[in-house]
This record gives structure tokens, sequence and C-alpha cells, in this order.
């Protein structure tokens, strides 16, 4: 079947999973087997040499002997050898042995004449000296030496030699008795090993067991007492990640209790107003404006529910996401005045003076650079911090009030600070820790609220390593009368100090093409009497 274009082929390999016991056994039986053959090859060389030295020693001392019998004779050598002594030098059974005698003139006086002549010449010292030869096509050990009879005469040669036939022997035996009994001792040696790597993973399999014995539902730490020593890192990396798991699953559990619990009230609101609804269309009543507060009860209470569901899925996000993956280069500023677009119309519909301050505004923060507000982050839940944060502010201020965003530069050029200030009832300073945690509204405010956005809030900060403080936007001297302190939310962010190297393609601003800059007043709507 021809190979599609555009779609290269791949193989069709699956990577086999190791054993940790076989590679082990392998770096340890390897050497072993490398080690054997040349156990057994230094084990011949040894055996040869150990083999050669009492026949060595055997031929010196012949040697000896015979040259202690050369005597001079007028002008000649002699030597004192009868044939008895000289048949006795060739009595042996299993090798062949010759022996030379040559005078100081070359001569021989007694003797095999076949025997080669030395390589060397005399030396000092009349030393016995030793050497391999051929003797009628048979290798022989030659045991040489240059004697001097007559002092200041010429030295005479004598020489022996012998086959090496029972060195050979002696050689064998040697090596029968040290590699047969290694033939005994590798598998013996290799069971061992065996034995000793399986006693040595036994703990291993102790912990596969305990680890798989467990319940589904304990995710209580490994005690790691109880493992070798170099296994301990790993059982600790274990329950670092049980300890994270079983945190990550209590937050799972208290958080879908908590949403269940939230989710309960505005559903059975729901459930009764159409139950009210139904019972006044059975009655035959039938009456509008009962039916009308009936419908307007269940349209609030659905858009909460939705709004709920909304939020559940924002904080299910910011915290199952790792962001530190798609960071990019976001202007800060860019986006908060994208984001401040979408609550236009509602600050226009609660009659609240909503405002925008930072880089881009006309007029404001003079000689601030055009990319001093670009910071290292996640887009999309930088725009959801922003919605959370402008959004909350709205929900809590009267009408007539203000809301204000500000994107302020750090004059350093380290931080972008990102505020929202409102000149609602403002957060009490015993529940400003409070106000970020799930489902926790602010008490003594009769404004409806999931309890989740602040929560999003901090997630998200959290997530780019930076914290949301709270404060009161007004001195209490600077309080008019009717109104609250207010709240002021500050974000600080690290700025991204590559202006000079971002590129329009590089910075993620999550804004429309056909987007304008915003002025300084985004909604400037008087309240309405």
């Amino acid at each position: 079947m021809p190979r599609r274009a555009g779609l290269p082929l791949l193989p069709n390999r699956v990577r086999e999973q190791r054993s940790l016991f076989g590679e082990i056994l392998d770096w340890m039986l390897a050497p072993l087997l490398l080690m054997w053959p040349m156990s057994l090859a230094l084990t011949w060389l040894a055996a040869q040499g150990i083999a050669s030295k009492p026949y060595d020693r055997a031929l010196v001392e012949t040697v000896r002997v015979i040259g202690q019998r050369l005597q001079p004779d007028n002008s000649s050598l002699r030597i004192d050898l009868s044939r008895d002594t000289a048949q006795l030098l060739r009595a042996d059974e299993v090798d062949a042995v010759y022996y030379q005698v040559l005078g100081s003139d070359g001569k021989l006086l007694s003797g095999d004449a076949d025997i080669p002549p030395p390589e060397y010449g005399p030396t000092a010292g009349n030393e016995v000296r030793l050497r391999d030869d051929e003797v009628h096509d048979d290798n022989v050990r030659i045991a040489y030496q240059w004697v001097i009879v007559v002092p200041g005469g010429a030295p005479a040669l004598v020489q022996v030699g012998e086959t090496m036939t029972k060195r050979s022997r002696l050689a064998t035996e040697i090596i029968k008795g040290v590699i047969l009994p290694q033939f005994v001792i590798l598998p013996i040696a290799v069971l061992l090993v065996w034995l000793a790597l399986a006693r040595g993973l036994a703990p291993l399999n102790a912990l596969q067991q305990r680890i798989r014995l467990r319940p589904s539902d304990d995710l209580s730490p490994i005690d790691d007492r109880e493992v070798p020593e170099e296994v301990t890192p790993l059982v600790q990396a274990i329950n670092d990640l049980l300890e994270r798991q079983q945190s990550s699953l209590q937050t799972q559990k208290r958080f879908l209790a908590d949403a269940a619990h939230q989710l309960k009230t505005p559903l059975a609101g729901l459930r009764m107003q159409a139950e009210l609804a139904t019972r006044e269309i059975e009655s035959g009543r039938q009456d509008p404006r009962a039916l009308r507060a009936s419908f307007e009860q269940m349209a609030n209470a659905s858009e909460r529910a939705a709004h709920m569901v909304n939020q559940l899925l924002s904080m299910a996000r910011a915290e199952a996401q790792n962001p530190q993956q798609a960071f990019k280069p976001v202007d800060l500023d860019v986006l908060a005045c994208d984001v401040m677009r979408d609550f236009v119309p509602r600050a226009l519909d609660k009659a609240i003076d909503l405002g925008y301050e930072g880089p881009s505004a006309s007029g404001e923060l003079e000689g601030i650079e055009p990319d001093s507000a670009l910071v290292n982050g996640h887009a999309v839940l930088l725009r959801e911090l922003i919605a959370n944060l402008v959004g909350n502010a709205l929900h809590y201020t009267p009408a007539g009030g203000t809301v204000t965003l500000r994107v302020v530069p750090d004059p350093f050029g380290q931080v972008v600070a990102l505020q929202v200030e409102d000149s609602g009832p403002g957060i009490p300073v015993a529940e400003r820790a409070l106000v970020f945690e799930p489902f926790y509204r602010a008490l003594g405010t009769a404004v409806d609220g999931s309890g989740l956005g602040l929560a999003i809030v901090a997630e998200i900060a959290r997530q780019h390593g930076a914290e949301v403080s709270l404060e009161d936007a007004r001195e209490p001297g600077q309080i008019p009368p009717g109104e609250g302190p207010g709240a002021l939310f500050t974000l600080r962010l690290a700025r991204l100090h590559t202006p000079s190297e971002s590129t329009e393609g590089d910075v993620d601003v999550m804004q429309s093409s056909d987007a304008v800059p915003l002025p300084t007043v985004v909604a400037r709507q008087l309240p309405t009497t």
C-alpha cells in the first residue's frame, strides 16, 4: 500500500520496559563471564612457568656437574665422563635428553653434535643460561654454560637439552587442578549473585505489596523507615505527591460540598416559584401580577444559579491549570482597557461612575513608556482576575457611587500595580482575610452574590506569584456623609524587562482588532433622580 503524501512513516516500536533486577544482574555477571576466559589464559601461562621451574633447575645442575668434569690436557681439554655416567644422563622414560661438550677450539669432546650453538657468546662469571630451541624437529629446553678451565684460555661450551613432555604434563595437571573447580565455583557464584539480588530487592517487593494493598482512599504517608536508604528519596517524593494529592482532594471535596450547598438555595427558590405559578394556574385565578412576580423570581433565581455555575467553572479552571507553561508577555494596560469595555453597560444601568486611569489614558502619567505595563502572565486568567475585581466593585457599590480601575507602572520599572477602587460600604478589617475564601460574603451587606469572585482573584494572583492587598479607599475623615469608606484592591505584578525586544506579535493582549483606545473615563454617568 503506497504511503500517503505528507504522512511520514513512523516506526512501530514500543519501548520495552527495563528490569532493574535484570540490569543489575547483567552488570554483575557480564564482567564475571568476561574475566573467566582471561583467568583461564593467565592460569595457563602461570602453569607453564610453574611447571618449567623444577626441570630448569635440574638442567642447570646437570650443566654445572658436567662443566666441573672438564680438565686440561696439555694444550687441549678433556672430559672425565664415563660411559655409564653418559647413559645415566640420558636415562629418562618420558623425555629425550641431549648433551654436548665442545672444547675451547670448538671440537666435540662428548655428547651429541646436533645441538645448535647458542645465539650469544661467552659472558663473564660462567653463568648458566636457558633457551628454547629445536633438536631433530623436537622442541627442546636447553641449559648451556661457557666454562673457562685454564685461566686466560678460551672457554669450553657445555649444553644439556631436554624435550618438554614432562613440563606439558605437569602444566596440564596444574591447570586441571585450578580450572576444574572453577566450573563448579562459577555456577555457584551466579546462583549466589541471583540470590543476593533477590534478597536485596525484597524490600522493594514488600513496598510494592504495601502500596498495592492500600485502600483507594488511603493517602497517608508511607513509612520510609522500613525501606532501604537508597529508596528513601523515592518514598519521600511519593509521600510529597500523596500529601499534595490529599490536599487537592480535600479542597475538591470541600469545594463540591460548598457548591452543592450554595446551589440549593437558588434552585429551591426556582422550584418554589414554579410550584406557586402552577397553583395559580390550576386554581383558575391566574392573577397576572402574581404570575409576573413568580416569573420574575424564577428569572432571578435562574440568573443567580447561572452566575454561580459560571463562577464555579472559573474557580475550577483557575485551580486546575498550570499557567506557567502558557505565560506570555501581556500588556496589562491594554488588557484592562479591553475588560473595562464589557462593564460599561452595567455601570450605566446602575448609574455608577466607572473610570480608568493608566498609561494609555490621555494626559495621564506623563513620562511613562508605552510598554511600561508589560508583564509575564496568562492573558485569559488575568482577564478573569480583572473582570472579577471590577464586577465585585460594581456589585457592592450603590447607585451614584464611583469605581476606578488603575494600571500604575512603578517609576523604577520593577513592578506594575493593578488597582480597583470603589466608594461602596468597604470591608471591615476583621473580615479582609476571609473574603478571599470560597463562598464567604461580608456580613452586613444585603447584596446577593456567589462568594467566589475574590477567591478566584486570590488563586489567579497566587499562580502569578503575587498577592492581592485590601484596604480602605478613603480615610475616616474623608468619607462624605451617607457613604462608606470604600475598598481598594491592589495587585502588584513583576514588570517584564524586555520592552525594546518585544514585538507586536509577542504581546498577548486579548484585544479585538477593531478596539480603539479608551479615554481616561470609560463611563461617566450621573445618578438619576
